[in-house]
């Protein structure tokens, strides 16, 4: 074989560079973005894929984890099972976890949220949630509320365990708090 069909043979075409680009950016994704945050947000309530209503009273004196997701989203996908073990770790110190979808009708939601096994609870967005959080279109983010329902941090990317031990163990009473 000469060299120039070795090197014709061995050139990657243009499909396979962007796919292998494509890989490279999903794989090697820049870290969360994590801010800091105090302040309070204004009243606001989901309808639960069960079709009850949950309101932001109604989660006082937990530390809630609100995380705005999507099911086509990949890094959404990867999350949800941290989410759901750290929740399951520590929801019996007063932790709680709403998801909200961005997109997706409560059927879907609650169909995806029954296939993965999670029991955590679930919506999709509404008004009320835009005026307290903001129009969020990237996803995942999440915001996590202290007790008592102010915004401590925004986590804008994929969440993990680790980080979540850091951002909201501090946060619960008990121990390991620093409160």
């Amino acid at each position: 074989m000469d060299r120039r069909a070795f090197v014709k043979k061995w050139t990657p075409s243009p499909l396979t560079l962007i796919l292998l680009g494509l890989v490279a950016w999903l794989w090697f994704r820049p870290p969360a973005e994590v801010s800091d945050e105090n302040h309070a947000v204004p009243p606001w309530q989901v309808t639960l894929t069960d079709g009850s209503a949950l309101t932001s009273d109604a989660l006082k004196g937990k530390v809630v984890l609100v995380n705005f997701w999507a099911t086509w989203c990949p890094y959404c996908r990867k999350e949800k099972p941290v989410i759901d073990a750290f929740w399951q770790d520590y929801r019996s110190r007063g932790f709680d976890v709403v998801s909200i979808s961005v997109d997706d009708p409560p059927e879907k939601i609650d169909a995806w949220m029954k296939d993965k096994g999670y029991t955590f609870r679930a919506a999709p967005t509404n008004a009320s949630v835009v005026a307290a959080f903001g129009n969020v279109s990237t996803v995942p983010t999440s915001f996590i509320l202290d007790a008592d329902g102010h915004i401590r941090h925004k986590v804008a990317g994929q969440l993990h365990y680790p980080r979540l031990e850091k951002l909201v163990v501090p946060l619960l009473p008990g121990p390991n708090s620093h409160e």
